[in-house]
């Protein structure tokens, strides 16, 4: 049987592995969401929301799941596991906060192009 720790423990993988999941969703997902509107909002609602936590002084409620289940698992954030560790370094690079704001508006950038050239060809007058 798994032990509060241990399970605390693997929540906060869990927790982490979704939030590697939503960064990779908001940077690429335009690629996914071709034919389907209902998906496209999503992507920009989300991509929104990452962005304005990201350049915001509000924390990332990921963030703050993923700390708070790894002080139950009686461990400092960003410490453990090999999964643990190497997802923390891809989810927290170690890069100036001002340039992740950054990267993060040329992301949203380049989904809005992405979505702006989708939408001009849906309403460009088609030749027979």
């Amino acid at each position: 049987m798994f032990s509060w720790p241990q399970f605390a423990l693997a929540l906060a993988v869990l927790v982490l592995a979704l939030h590697l999941a939503f960064i990779l969703w908001v940077m690429v997902g335009a690629v996914f969401t071709r034919g389907r509107p209902w998906l496209a909002w999503t992507h920009i609602l989300c991509a929104v929301y990452g962005v304005v936590i990201e350049a915001g002084p509000w924390p990332c409620p990921l963030t703050l799941a993923e700390n708070w289940f790894e002080a139950q698992a009686g461990r400092l954030p960003y410490h453990g596991p090999f999964l643990l560790h190497y997802l923390d370094a891809i989810v927290y690079p170690n890069v100036p906060p001002a340039l992740l704001t950054w990267l993060a508006v040329v992301v949203l950038a380049i989904n809005a192009v992405v979505y702006a050239r989708r939408w001009r060809r849906l309403r460009a007058p088609r030749s027979n």
